[in-house]
């Protein structure tokens, strides 16, 4: 797992869970049958490959306890996916790969209770049921017959030549010659970043790449800020966060910029914002809508935690919205956590986040009669 896809381990307010709760011993006794049943292991990476197999198997776990948690294999399935590409980049066959899976289920349903155990099977058969078929690379992100695709290919290059300048320049002239935020945003930088992710996913990059490319792009979008709040106010808040934990922002400061382009007030709250603040952050600003994010898989959990926060304060709720990688994987997702929509991207967001307030709360706030 790369540092920047690993979920938080900082406690906070979310339901108990026994393969979470256990990870550490049940990633030991993982690896132990590992490294017992093929003894090559040890030759291969010694002991601090050992340990570094403890974490990896325990970050498995994790992504397991969610889907589990959620009733829902096709989130392990979908993991399962997205590992599988990874090792293909290390060289770690998939057959292995395969056998690992397959200790992990037989470990984990035999220490926990057989409720838990039925689910633990289900998911982790789905993922080796779909093992054989899934890619071994990810197609790239940046397309030359994409809208813009040009431009997002010069502004990749500059971000992985550590030219932020270059990256600069290349908005802003579009931007000069006609481009809008929103094109900007959708056929620009979001494309870039995802390309960087399976890049780093790959290997063809490291996470100093990935790191650089996050800061320098937010950095390119503050330049774009004149446009983005010149749309006239309309007398409607919305709140835009991560949940605690989560450290990928960019996804979910484009909603909340969206947000402002059709005349919200918005309150962006950034990454890993506990839960408590996102609660009072709502009812301090009136919000008529909560956006949540959650890019890992393994922080569903704390979105449906933060929830069910927000469902207990008294008085008027807000419509919540989540997006965000599990949520693109699972169709039905949102509902398992409690929210009242799903969001794929920032412009679905706005048109969804309308739809739910109704023209008479529409009308309300810009003053028709």
């Amino acid at each position: 797992m790369p540092e920047t896809a690993r979920p938080s381990q900082d406690p906070i307010r979310i339901a108990s869970n026994p393969i979470a709760d256990r990870r550490a011993e049940l990633a030991r006794a993982v690896v132990a049958i590992q490294f017992e049943r093929w003894p090559a292991l040890y030759a291969r990476y010694g002991e601090a490959g050992r340990e570094r197999c403890v974490e990896d198997v325990g970050f498995h776990l994790l992504y397991l306890a969610e889907a589990v948690a959620a009733d829902s294999p096709a989130l392990f399935r979908e993991y399962v996916a997205w590992v599988k590409v990874l090792f293909a980049g290390i060289g770690i066959p998939d057959e292995e790969l395969g056998e690992s899976l397959e200790i992990l289920r037989d470990v984990v349903a035999a220490r926990i209770d057989p409720a838990t155990a039925t689910r633990v099977r289900a998911c982790v058969g789905e993922g080796l049921a779909a093992l054989p078929a899934l890619p071994r690379e990810v197609p790239p992100f940046v397309r030359s017959d994409a809208p813009l695709g040009a431009l997002a290919r010069a502004y990749l290059d500059a971000l992985l030549s550590g030219d932020r300048r270059r990256a600069a320049q290349l908005v802003t002239d579009s931007a000069a010659g006609g481009a809008t935020v929103p094109e900007l945003y959708l056929h620009v930088f979001q494309p870039a970043l995802r390309e960087i992710g399976r890049l780093w996913q790959t290997r063809a990059i490291t996470v100093a790449h990935e790191h650089f490319a996050t800061a320098a792009t937010q950095a390119i979008m503050g330049q774009l800020y004149p446009a983005i709040f010149a749309a006239e106010r309309r007398g409607l808040s919305m709140v835009a966060t991560c949940v605690g934990g989560e450290q990928h922002e960019i996804g979910i400061r484009m909603v909340a910029d969206f947000f402002e382009m059709a005349g919200w007030d918005s309150h962006y709250l950034g990454a890993n914002t506990p839960a408590d603040s996102v609660v009072r952050s709502v009812r301090e600003r009136g919000a008529r809508v909560l956006a949540v994010s959650a890019t890992i898989t393994a922080h569903v959990g704390r979105v449906a935690a933060l929830i069910a926060a927000v469902r207990a304060e008294p008085g008027e709720q807000p419509h919540v919205l989540v997006g965000g990688y599990p949520f693109n994987l699972v169709p039905d997702l949102w509902k398992t956590v409690g929210a009242d929509a799903f969001a794929p991207g920032a412009e679905e967001a706005v048109a969804i986040a309308e739809r739910l307030i109704g023209p008479a709360a529409r009308d309300r706030a810009v003053g028709v009669a």
